[in-house]
């Protein structure tokens, strides 16, 4: 992991997601980070997508909460409901 402060960050944008198979890339700006450069390898564009929205993200947080204090089904229950492995 590199970081940078964004008044040194020079090179294209390019250069740098080439660079993202040694380690992220976090930019900072007064030493505090304002982005990163990261590989995302074995992800889609979809997950990607959705794993930054606020909104998904706060009904996932959601349901977390309400399995916690509701119960619910277990990964293992449902897959033997559904006939899945």
């Amino acid at each position: 992991m590199r970081t940078l402060d964004i008044k040194k960050a020079t090179l294209s944008l390019a250069e740098y997601a080439n660079d993202v198979g040694e380690g992220p890339i976090i930019i900072t700006r007064e030493g505090q980070p304002v982005a990163v450069v990261l590989s995302v390898e074995n992800a889609d564009l979809e997950t990607i997508s959705l794993s930054t929205n606020p909104r998904f993200i706060a009904l996932i947080e959601h349901s977390r909460k309400r399995q916690e204090s509701e119960g619910g089904i277990s990964s293992e229950e449902m897959r033997k409901r559904l006939s899945l492995k």
